[in-house]
């Protein structure tokens, strides 16, 4: 495998000039409100298109949330040279049966619940199925459960 000495996450913004896919270099040394600042910094540049090379270059994965302009679902191809693009779409309210606590799953029990669909596509030759599906799975915890972002905060 080809490893990463950092993570750069790369975001797709669309902007009055077109889509830039600026990135957020070093996340790994971010908590989650300076990666917002961060990305908010790199928001008003794009809009304002003042993106410097260097805020285009080095991403190792990227994020498209076609969700914003109401895409459920997504397949989206992979930037060259980086390990994995996460496609997000739209969160929805759908019916979902649910297990009651402590029993086994009873079917007669159906609950409303947001759904968002993530769609990871990733290039072998950077990190292998087993290692994208334990992220995913670590994506998904920390979106049903946002406050364990905040406890790494310094």
């Amino acid at each position: 495998y080809t490893q990463f000495g950092s993570h750069n996450i790369s975001v797709a913004i669309d902007t009055p000039n077109g889509l830039v896919v600026p990135n957020i270099k070093n996340v790994q040394d971010l908590n989650v409100l300076e990666i917002q600042a961060e990305l908010h910094r790199l928001q008003e540049l794009a809009t304002a298109n003042k993106l410097s090379p260097a805020d285009l270059q080095g991403g190792t994965i990227s994020i498209s949330n076609v969700g914003v302009i109401s895409g459920t679902y997504v397949h989206a191809l992979l930037f060259d040279g980086q390990a994995c693009i996460i496609g997000v779409g739209q969160a929805r309210d759908l019916p979902r049966f649910v297990g009651k606590s402590g029993q086994a799953f009873d079917e007669d029990l159906v609950e409303r619940r947001r759904i968002m669909t993530c769609a990871f596509t990733a290039d072998h030759r950077h990190c292998d199925g087993a290692t994208v599906a334990r992220f995913n799975k670590r994506v998904k915890e920390l979106l049903e459960n946002p406050a364990m972002m905040l406890l790494h905060l310094r």
